[in-house]
């Protein structure tokens, strides 16, 4: 447990296991505590590196506006940091994106990539989402783009509980919920900034890696539940089809949150690619 000086922030970070280096890049509002399914098993054959995006956690929260390919740079230096020069790359949702930049940018650093439940852009119906998300905590999003709501009236475990059905199937909230409440109350503890979260969100709405896709020259895996009702599979479809020789694997009745339900499965998969990869 530990943090790096990167660019402007601090960035906590923990290291698990021994073997070649394996980064894992965590979505939005989420730290690295919900890695808590995959940290066991991954650390048994690689040598794990978690670590909390800027904006949450025991990350720093600077004021924003964040974007994904700043969000890489932060990745890059913590490798820099750990003196990593070649690494596995994992990255969930938001953390998908973060990737997609970090092999883009910084292509000498990755040796492989998953990107789990995750879109090269945005289309209508995540903008759609995204607008009702925003006026159920009672705010609007401006013609430009622009969040506009009252942070202060926000309460930050409502937002996390009326993030669920999105991300979940309704039979593992029910079944699981005081585990999930547990996880994401653990961004909570460390200082939680719903002013930095939005940043998160502004990242996650102006990512597009679309063009820039077809020069990806790392073996990859494209991973997706076919039931993620946050970023729907054929999101999965786009990024497979412009990715040379990328590998798609749908995983049936998977949620979005499918590292969380089934983490068997999920973890699986990933172990078995990344044992493919030379």
């Amino acid at each position: 447990m530990s943090t790096a000086h990167v660019d402007s922030i601090d960035l906590y970070y923990e290291v698990h296991g021994s073997g070649d280096p394996l980064l894992l890049i965590m979505g939005l509002g989420a730290d690295s505590v919900a890695w808590t399914f995959q940290v066991p098993e991954f650390s048994q054959h690689y040598r794990t590196v978690v670590f909390d995006n800027r904006g949450v956690g025991r990350t720093s929260k600077p004021a924003g506006p964040y974007t994904t390919a700043q969000m890489a740079d932060d990745a890059a230096g913590l490798l820099d940091a750990l003196d990593i020069r070649h690494t596995h790359v994992v990255g969930v949702s938001m953390g998908g994106m973060i990737a997609q930049e970090l092999v883009l940018r910084h292509p000498q650093r990755v040796r492989s990539l998953v990107l789990a439940c995750t879109y090269a852009r945005p289309q209508e119906d995540i903008a759609q989402t995204q607008s009702l998300s925003v006026a159920q905590l009672g705010g609007s999003i401006s013609p430009s783009g622009e969040i506009q709501i009252d942070l202060d009236k926000i309460d930050p475990m409502a937002f996390f509980q009326m993030m669920l059905p999105a991300a979940f199937n309704p039979e593992f909230i029910q079944q699981e919920l005081p585990k999930l409440m547990e996880v994401f109350s653990g961004a909570l503890q460390y200082g939680f900034s719903m002013e930095a979260l939005l940043a998160q969100v502004g990242a996650v709405m102006s990512h597009n890696a679309l063009d820039r896709l077809d020069q990806i020259r790392v073996p990859t895996l494209v991973l997706t539940g076919d039931n993620d009702r946050l970023v729907p599979p054929q999101y999965s479809d786009v990024l497979a089809a412009k990715i040379p020789g990328a590998r798609l694997v749908k995983i049936p009745g998977g949620s979005h949150g499918f590292n969380f339900e089934t983490p068997e499965r999920f973890n699986r998969e990933i172990l078995s690619f990344l044992g493919s990869v030379k």
